[in-house]
């Protein structure tokens, strides 16, 4: 039987590369991302990946991270309000 599912809601911790933020961004990555031929390189389950500029980085549930594209982000994640969270 084929059943519909709803994805759960879960609060990431992400920011964006801009090109001019990797303080910021190897700093949000806890020494799990490296700064590699000026791009920001992250270990994946995947494999290597390379977060391009304009690209987000996103910390999963279980501390893992990866790059996600702006577009694909905007359409998955929106900003939540910290008081809220509690």
């Amino acid at each position: 039987m084929i059943k519909k599912y709803r994805k759960k809601p879960v609060v990431v911790e992400a920011v964006q590369w801009t090109g001019d933020n990797i303080d910021e961004v190897l700093e949000f990555g806890q020494g799990k991302i490296k700064y590699i031929n000026g791009k920001p390189t992250i270990e994946t389950l995947e494999g290597t990946l390379t977060a391009s500029k304009n690209d987000y980085i996103i910390k999963g549930i279980k501390g893992e991270y990866y790059p996600c594209k702006p577009d694909v982000f905007a359409n998955t994640y929106e900003e939540v309000d910290e008081l809220l969270e509690k």
